[in-house]
């Protein structure tokens, strides 16, 4: 179409070279034919012109001149669709897509058929799953470019999106008998598309029909078998079922759900079922599979020689995950005790005469390394069971046999860890990462301990091993979007109080996985140019409920604890300095207090400058990357300052933005709408804490932490009664909930039904005092009395300890030292649990904490002598 404001000859041919130099991204070139032209002062105000100046601009960078002039273009010329299309294309580089799709729409009044356009506007339509207008699109573009085949696939692909499977077969199929279909490998993937469209319209014969008519055609032969093995099952056709997995079982014998699904097609008993298997294991001797899912069927003496027999050719040949691999059978206590019988009568038999049995002894002596992996597998079941003692026990002897093994350093490491004492399970990581250093697996691993001790210096340079040179390793990790050690950075700091960071990390991540979003966008051409439309529909489907990811839960739920606790405890102004009585402190106290001042602002100081340095670094980086590759459409993101981000004026609206995804795509998990119901009950909202409740209590009836949910509503709508129609709403959805109105009654009667459960009564006991503050004496008994409960592990005892160090039951010191005096002899290497040590003195004696538990920073203690007072004095001195 011409343009609205048409130039002559000599400028319009400089205008196409404009057009040409934004094409092969000749940009500064194009500013100088841009120039040239609007330096006529006919042409000084040439909307396309100043419109195509601007979209080169930005393409260098220059933004605010970018739309300066694209806007001054569209004010002089409103009819150009040229204009429109630039200011679009402006607005998707800064992810403003709903605003690129009206330029495109307003772009298309003035030429309707503009390919480019059109192109645009689908793919924009699609990232935003707009389906409804994205047919529209694709159908315009189809009557346009008929002959394309995008213009097909596009089409057929909109209609099966919006779930009408029968027009998108009929597009299919025409497309298919048409001259442009090249019999290859892409034409392969096009008839298994077209048969996953007729599976999921629910027609399993007619898949099956086409499916036996093309088959010849489709070049990946395995998934044509899985998928005939598949229909068959599902057209309940058994004998053609299994002769399908039999020929599957042909070509991978350790593909474990191929013998499911045979055993299914065969209609097995589980006892039929392990007679299948020893028939596979003697067909395939060398396949592990059907000697493991054997365990999985076989019970008493028969499993007995089975498993025997799979341990002993683990721990000969010294199988490193042989525990990983029988961890499943640890469900059934019988076979549990048969297993530990045997390993330990093999460490009996190995150390005294190097066999795995006592009838052996005239045959071969077993390799050395035998012995070795007998211990590591015990240290492992035992350290499965809880029993510390005896795991270490066993790791040790491992170490004495092989103190150069890695893995055995990890699993000692691994054990206090689950015994609860961080510390102690990152020294032994860090050894491991001693022993090599170049094994990335063992770096990371030190490094997460390290995290879980809230050693981050230190964990920052242990990554700095494995990261790019003259970059903060925290930075590189970024950019390499390292969630998992993004998260549990997060959690570090949110345990160590510097919430600030914390946030930091988990906006961190919040932003990765929009940047996953928006990586999408590069596949809506290229997977229909290439045809892998299978992979394309199950892409977009991903990306659909990409953050119902564990990684964005951990990070989604660490915000939402941090900005809760900013809530209810406000940081103070940092304007405002601290009030202290000076006049009264003694000088040596007065000195110490000028000293720490002192060093804190140094390193204030120093921490601006780092950042200052950083962001240098980051402006260089960026501007050498546009210089690289001028065509970079990315917005540049506001930097995450921690100082700003734990100063919100409403945390609260910032931890719904990190609720919402979570209650649209993780709805399945309780936390989602137990951590709901603790913002909304602070916002007063009384029908969104109901919604949360509901949907609580349709997951788990009797979860603890929802009684306490319960028993808050009901005292939050006792003093702020709802009348009128939503009061009877809050009423009648309330019916089916709660046994009582009275919240008093509801926690009496919860206590009787969970008497047994430790973690049920801590969160009754809680509400009791809440209630009752005069009955502390019942509420501490119930959680302190732990004979003959269920659920007294670890967590739970840890839980009980944090409530009563919160004050959720009040002033209760000796209750506390009590509590964690039993709870030490139950978890002796737990630190959570550990008393304070004596430390002796000449003449004195000083009792000093024990800091190396899980939510404390780390200290040493430094020993300082003073020759004019004669005696020691012990000091904590901080050290990070």
């Amino acid at each position: 179409m011409p343009s609205s404001n048409p130039l002559p000859p000599k400028e319009n041919a400089l205008f196409k070279r404009i057009l040409r130099c934004y094409e092969h991204k000749q940009y500064k070139n194009g500013l100088k034919f841009a120039k040239q032209i609007l330096s006529n002062p006919k042409f000084s105000e040439h909307g396309e012109t100043l419109a195509m100046k601007g979209l080169t601009l930005n393409c260098l960078g220059r933004k605010e001149e970018a739309y300066d002039h694209v806007r001054r273009g569209l004010r002089n010329d409103l009819q150009s669709h040229v204009c429109w299309h630039v200011y679009g294309l402006l607005q998707r580089s800064d992810k403003k897509y709903d605003e690129a799709i009206k330029c495109y729409r307003n772009a298309l009044k003035w030429d309707k058929d503009n390919l480019q356009i059109l192109r645009d506007l689908s793919l924009l339509q699609i990232q935003m799953r707009d389906l409804d207008g994205y047919k529209d699109t694709r159908y315009q573009l189809f009557m346009l470019r008929p002959t394309q085949r995008a213009s097909w696939i596009g089409f057929a692909i909109s209609y099966h999106l919006l779930r009408d499977y029968e027009m998108a077969l009929k597009i299919l199929d025409t497309f298919r008998k048409s001259p442009m279909i090249s019999y290859d490998y892409e034409h392969s993937e096009l008839l298994l598309y077209q048969n996953m469209v007729i599976q999921e319209s629910g027609e399993s014969e007619q898949a099956l029909k086409h499916l036996d008519k093309y088959s010849d055609q489709i070049c990946d032969k395995v998934t044509v078998k899985e998928t005939y093995g598949k229909l068959r099952l599902e057209l309940k056709q058994y004998a053609e079922a299994v002769h399908v997995y039999k020929e599957l079982l042909n070509i991978n014998p350790e593909n474990t759900s191929y013998y499911t699904r045979l055993a299914e097609a065969e209609r097995l008993t589980p006892e039929e079922t392990l007679v299948m298997l020893e028939r596979y294991e003697k067909l395939f001797p060398r396949a592990l599979a059907p000697r493991r899912l054997q365990l999985n069927y076989a019970t008493g003496e028969h499993f007995k020689t089975l498993v025997d027999r799979y341990l002993r050719k683990g721990l000969h040949k010294g199988v490193p995950p042989l525990f990983v691999n029988l961890r499943s059978l640890y469900t059934d206590q019988k076979k549990v005790d048969v297993i530990q019988s045997l390993v330990l009568q093999y460490q009996e038999a190995l150390e005294t005469h190097g066999h795995f049995s006592d009838a052996e002894k005239d045959n071969s002596r077993e390799p050395a390394s035998a012995l070795l992996w007998t211990y590591y597998y015990l240290a492992q079941h035992y350290d499965f069971l809880g029993e510390t003692e005896k795991a270490l026990d066993e790791i040790d002897a491992a170490i004495a046999h092989t103190p150069t093994l890695i893995e055995l350093f990890v699993t000692k490491g691994r054990i206090y860890k689950h015994a609860g004492n961080v510390q102690e399970a990152y020294k032994w990581l860090d050894e491991a990462q001693g022993l090599d250093t170049a094994d990335r697996y063992i770096n990371s691993k030190c490094a997460k301990y390290m995290l879980r001790a809230n050693l981050i210096k230190e964990a920052e340079e242990t990554c700095g091993k494995f990261t790019r040179e003259g970059v903060l390793a925290m930075e590189n990790l970024n950019e390499m979007q390292c969630m998992w050690i993004q998260t549990e950075a997060a959690n570090a700091y949110q345990r160590l109080g510097k919430y600030g960071e914390a946030l930091k990390k988990c906006h961190e991540v919040d932003r990765h996985f929009s940047e996953i979003i928006e990586d999408q966008f590069d596949f809506h051409t290229y997977c229909m140019r290439k045809m892998t439309l299978r992979s394309y529909v199950g892409l977009l489907r991903l990306e659909d409920v990409l953050r119902a990811h564990p990684f964005y839960f951990k990070a989604a739920k660490c915000a939402m604890e941090v900005y809760l606790r900013l809530h209810d405890y406000p940081l103070p102004d940092p304007t405002q300095t601290q009030e202290i009585d000076i006049e009264n402190l003694a000088p040596s106290e007065l000195k110490k207090l000028r000293s720490k001042q002192r060093k804190q602002r140094r390193k204030a100081e120093q921490e601006r400058q780092q950042a200052a340095q950083a962001q240098e670094k980051r402006e260089q980086h960026n501007k050498s990357r546009q210089q690289t590759d001028p065509d970079l459409e990315q917005p540049t993101l506001d930097e995450l300052i921690p100082e700003k981000l734990e100063r919100v004026e409403d945390p609260l609206e910032q931890a719904i933005k990190f609720l919402q995804p979570l209650q649209e795509l993780a709805s399945d998990r309780i936390e989602t709408h137990l951590m709901a119901f603790e913002i909304y009950i602070r916002k007063g909202r009384t029908l969104l804490m109901l919604r949360s409740i509901k949907r609580a209590h349709r997951l788990d009836p009797n979860n603890p932490d929802l009684h306490t949910c319960l028993v808050r509503f009901l005292l939050h709508n006792n003093e702020s009664p709802i009348e009128g129609p939503v009061g009877e709403v809050v009423k009648r959805q309330t019916a089916g909930i709660f046994s009582s109105s009275d919240a008093l009654q509801l926690n009496g009667q919860y206590l009787k039904d969970n008497i047994d459960s430790l973690p049920h009564l801590l969160q009754a006991a809680r509400m009791l005092y809440l209630l009752d503050p005069t009955a502390q004496t019942k509420a501490l008994s119930l959680v302190t009395n732990m004979d003959e409960l269920e659920g007294v592990n670890l967590q739970n005892c840890t839980k009980v300890l944090e409530a009563l160090r919160n004050g959720d039951f009040g002033q209760c010191d000796s209750t506390i030292a009590d509590y964690t005096t039993k709870c030490h002899k139950r978890f002796p290497y737990a630190t959570a649990f550990r008393p304070p040590e004596q430390k002796v003195t000449t003449g004195t004696t000083y009792l000093i904490t024990d800091t190396r538990s899980a939510v404390s920073p780390n200290f040493s203690v430094v020993r300082r002598d003073n020759a004019r007072k004669r005696e020691a004095r012990y000091e904590i001195q901080e050290t990070c």
